[in-house]
């Protein structure tokens, strides 16, 4: 890493830095947010069909990448754009500065739930906006041999940062169920300020869209068409997005599923869910440079062979959490056996999964596509979304944990078959 340090153009050392800040800044909002879900069912008493809803938001709104990527096309001050969007995304979470503080006024309140939840619909709506933009951003001023390694370090930095967030708030919320009026507010203000650091990263326009005489939804048909011809065009692409749909399928139908399992069938505190997500967050960033250079020399598609893997693997320990139900209790944190080869695998599928869903579609496109690419794999993703997390919540209830488990390890094999023979097929 320090090799490549010392090699660093002007331009990619200053991006470099802002892209470092802003990780760091980013790694605590993540941080906090990782117990989001935590905090709707424990502590504001949502439904699991809240959960299954709160899943939703954080991905369905990908969907309008497409549209967004129209608007980001003919924009000539991005920074000016990205910067509007933080806030007026971010600043209404200072509402739940209002929210009730004790049990006894949320009890029976499904109204302070919806509300969390449009909060945070509002929340996510930045990321279809701001997703593309870190991508044609770094693209722009990182070479090549360089993008992997660079943005590896950067997600390891936030990853470090990140799970220092998240024991802290999980043992603050074992202290006070209810300190996240406060939390969240502040959280906000780090949204914006994040968003302000990475408007700082120079962006060199190549040529501006200037098709705003043409009206935006014949210009967003016309990106439909073109995400079409991208997929007839490039094969090694396509696959690559039909093997995340897969994989996609069994991650949207398992995430909401895993919540609920983890408060209504193991009854884990806090602390105890922030021990498990530090536990595997950690291990992923000790293994952020390796697989950063993997991903430089590897075809992206094998990559992702080896990251849905992990995945497999992960859901299998889980399932078997049923049957082999010991545990031990450590100050206050209950550590189930089976969790621990859980999250060995989940720590390896955080690290490839960090680098292969929001650089993996850079791999395929020309620098100047870069956004483009990746607000069609946005698009997918919100697509999955429209379904996936309600559908799994509905297998829970209809067919039990394990059928859904199986499910989506079915799902996760044939994305697997997908990428393995479409290296063979399609070489990039």
């Amino acid at each position: 890493m320090k090799e490549i340090l010392k090699n660093l153009n002007p331009d990619e050392r200053k991006a470099f830095v802002l892209h470092m800040v802003y990780s760091i800044i980013e790694g605590i909002i993540l941080g906090i947010l990782a117990l989001n879900e935590f905090v709707l069912i424990k502590s504001l008493k949502g439904t699991d069909f809240q959960i299954g809803i709160l899943f939703q938001f954080s991905s369905v709104l990908l969907i309008f990448s497409i549209l967004f990527n129209e608007w980001i096309k003919r924009t000539a001050d991005k920074a000016k754009l990205i910067r509007i969007v933080a806030w007026v995304t971010r600043l209404p979470l200072f509402i739940l500065i209002f929210f009730p503080r004790t049990v006894e006024e949320i009890a029976g309140n499904s109204v302070y739930g919806s509300l969390f939840l449009l909060l945070f619909l509002l929340f996510y709506l930045a990321n279809p906006i701001i997703y593309p933009i870190i991508n044609l951003l770094l693209k722009n001023n990182y070479r090549h041999e360089h993008f992997g390694p660079l943005y590896s370090y950067a997600t390891g930095v936030n990853k470090l940062v990140m799970l220092g967030a998240t024991f802290l708030f999980g043992l603050w919320l074992d202290a006070n169920p209810y300190i996240f009026i406060y939390v969240y507010p502040f959280m906000a203000g780090l949204g914006i300020l994040s968003v302000y650091v990475l408007a700082a990263i120079p962006y060199h326009q190549h040529d501006l869209d200037n098709s705003g005489r043409q009206g935006i939804w014949v210009s967003v048909l016309d990106s439909l068409k073109n995400m079409l011809r991208i997929f007839r065009e490039n094969k090694p692409y396509r696959d690559f997005e039909t093997g995340f749909a897969l994989y996609g399928f069994a991650w949207m139908t398992t995430v909401a599923v895993i919540t609920i399992y983890f408060e209504k069938g193991l009854h884990l505190s806090y602390s105890s869910v922030a021990f498990y997500k530090n536990a595997y967050n950690l291990l992923s960033i000790l293994m952020f440079p390796f697989f950063g250079k993997l991903i430089g020399t590897i075809d992206p598609r094998k990559f992702g062979v080896y990251t849905f893997l992990s995945l497999f693997l992960y859901f299998l320990f889980l399932m078997l959490t049923q049957v082999f139900s010991g545990n031990t209790v450590i100050l206050g944190v209950t550590i189930y056996y089976t969790l621990i080869p859980a999250y060995l695998s989940h720590a390896v599928f955080a690290a490839t999964m960090g680098l292969l869903w929001y650089i993996g579609s850079a791999y395929f496109s020309k620098n100047q596509e870069a956004a483009e690419y990746q607000s069609i794999h946005l698009t997918m993703t919100g697509i999955r979304a429209l379904y996936g997390p309600i559908l799994g919540v509905l297998f829970y209830r209809w067919f039990g944990l394990t059928f859904t488990f199986i499910f989506a390890m079915v799902a996760l094999l044939a994305a697997m078959a997908v990428m393995s023979v479409s290296i063979r097929k399609h070489p990039a």
